[in-house]
C-alpha cells in the first residue's frame, strides 16, 4: 500500500485538532501501512485516518497542512523541519493518485490495473483480513458518504425520504431520546421499500413508514431503533457492505477511498429485499434498559401472539412502569403524519 518501504513505519510530531472549534493539540504522527495515527504523548492513539482518504491543505507558515477528504474542520499540521514526514506523506498520496482511474484510459490499462491490485492482495492478504482493516481505517466521514450515497440509490426505488414539515422536530426528538446526543438527524422515514428498519453506514437509520403510521405507541417505532441500534453494535454495517461486495469493493475503498457504483447498486438492492435479522434478544433488553423503556409493545409489535418475543415480555426491564415517555402526545400525532401533503 505505502509508495517507499523505507515509510512502512515514520513518526514525527505535529499539532492536530479535532474540529474547527477545538485547541490544536500536540501529538506524534505514525505514517503506517496505510494510515496516519494519531497519538497522544502518552502514545495513546486518537483517532485513524485512512490515507487514501487525506487530502493535504495549504497551510499558514511553512509547514504541510492534512485534512480528512470532505472534512476540512478536522486538520492536522505538521512543520516544516519535519521533512522525512512530509515527503513520505506526499509520496504515499502521489503514488495513490496515480492508482486512481483517469478519464481517457484505456480499458485494458485499467483491467491490468485491477489485476495487479487483486494480484498483490490475494498474495499479501487474506480476504477478511483485509474487510477487517478496512472497516478499522475507514473515517466517519467516508462512512456517512457512503451511507449518503446508498440512501440516495434506495430512494430511486423506495422513494424520497418523508420530510412533512411538522414532523421533522418530532423526529429528531425521537432519534435523540433513543440513539442519544449528536444522533438527531440519524433517522429517516421511508414510505416503501425497506420491510421495516435497516441501517447503512454513517449511522443512518432507517424506518419503513408502517413503523410510524400502523402504530398507537411511540414505544413500537422506538423499539424498532433501539433493535437496529443492536444489530449494528453487533455488525458493522460497512462490514456488511463489504460482504456482500466482495474482495474488490475492499481493495477500491482502501486504495482509493471509493466503493464502486456497481457494488452500491447492488447492496442498495440487497438492502431492499432483505428483512432485518433477529437480534440477540439479551442485547436488545439490555438497549430497551439503557433507553429506560418497556419492551413488550415492541414486542407484540413483531408478534402479536406474543409466542416467538416470549423472552422480551417475560424479561421485560420497564414491564411495571412502563418507562419514560419517548414522545408527547402532541409530538407522536405530528410525527405519524411525516409521510404527509
Amino acid at each position: 500500500m505505502t509508495a517507499l518501504k523505507e515509510y512502512d513505519r515514520l513518526e514525527a510530531s505535529g499539532l492536530w485538532r479535532a474540529a474547527p472549534e477545538d485547541q490544536r493539540r500536540e501529538v506524534i504522527v505514525s505514517l503506517g501501512d496505510a494510515t496516519l495515527t494519531m497519538s497522544d504523548l502518552n502514545g495513546q492513539a486518537l483517532t485513524h485516518w485512512s490515507i487514501a482518504a487525506v487530502e493535504k491543505g495549504k497551510a499558514s507558515g511553512d509547514g504541510a497542512l492534512y485534512h480528512p477528504d470532505g472534512d476540512p474542520g478536522e486538520t492536522l499540521e505538521i512543520a516544516a523541519n519535519e521533512t522525512a514526514m512530509i515527503a513520505g506523506i506526499d509520496r504515499v498520496l502521489r503514488a495513490i493518485e496515480k492508482r486512481r482511474p483517469k478519464p481517457g484510459k484505456l480499458r485494458l490499462m485499467l483491467g491490468l490495473g485491477t489485476a495487479a491490485v487483486l494480484a498483490a492482495a490475494a498474495w499479501f492478504w487474506l480476504p477478511d483480513a483485509l474487510e477487517s482493516y478496512t472497516v478499522k481505517i475507514v473515517p466517519a466521514v467516508k462512512r456517512a458518504e457512503i451511507g449518503e450515497a446508498l440512501l440516495a440509490r434506495m430512494a430511486r426505488v423506495s422513494g424520497a425520504p418523508c420530510l412533512n414539515y411538522e414532523a421533522l422536530a418530532p423526529l429528531k426528538t425521537l432519534s435523540r431520546r433513543i440513539l442519544g446526543p449528536g444522533r438527531e438527524d440519524a433517522l429517516v422515514v421511508l414510505p416503501a421499500g425497506v420491510a421495516v428498519s435497516a441501517h447503512l453506514p454513517g449511522g443512518i437509520v432507517l424506518l419503513n413508514r408502517a413503523v410510524i403510521e400502523d402504530h398507537e405507541d411511540p414505544a413500537v417505532a422506538a423499539g424498532h431503533v433501539i433493535a437496529e441500534a443492536v444489530r449494528a453494535s453487533e455488525k458493522d454495517p460497512l462490514e456488511d457492505l463489504l460482504d456482500h461486495a466482495g474482495l474488490v469493493a475492499s481493495l477500491k475503498l482502501v486504495t482509493t477511498g471509493v466503493v464502486p457504483d456497481e457494488a452500491l447498486d447492488a447492496y442498495a438492492e440487497h438492502m431492499l429485499t432483505r428483512a432485518p435479522a433477529e437480534p440477540d434478544t439479551e442485547a436488545l433488553l439490555a438497549g430497551f434498559a439503557r433507553a429506560e423503556l418497556s419492551s413488550t409493545p415492541y414486542a407484540y409489535a413483531r408478534d402479536i401472539t406474543g409466542e416467538s418475543v416470549l423472552g422480551l415480555i417475560e424479561a421485560d426491564p420497564h414491564a411495571q412502569s412502563g418507562g419514560r415517555d419517548v414522545l408527547s402526545d402532541g409530538d407522536w400525532v405530528r410525527l405519524q403524519g411525516v409521510c404527509g401533503a
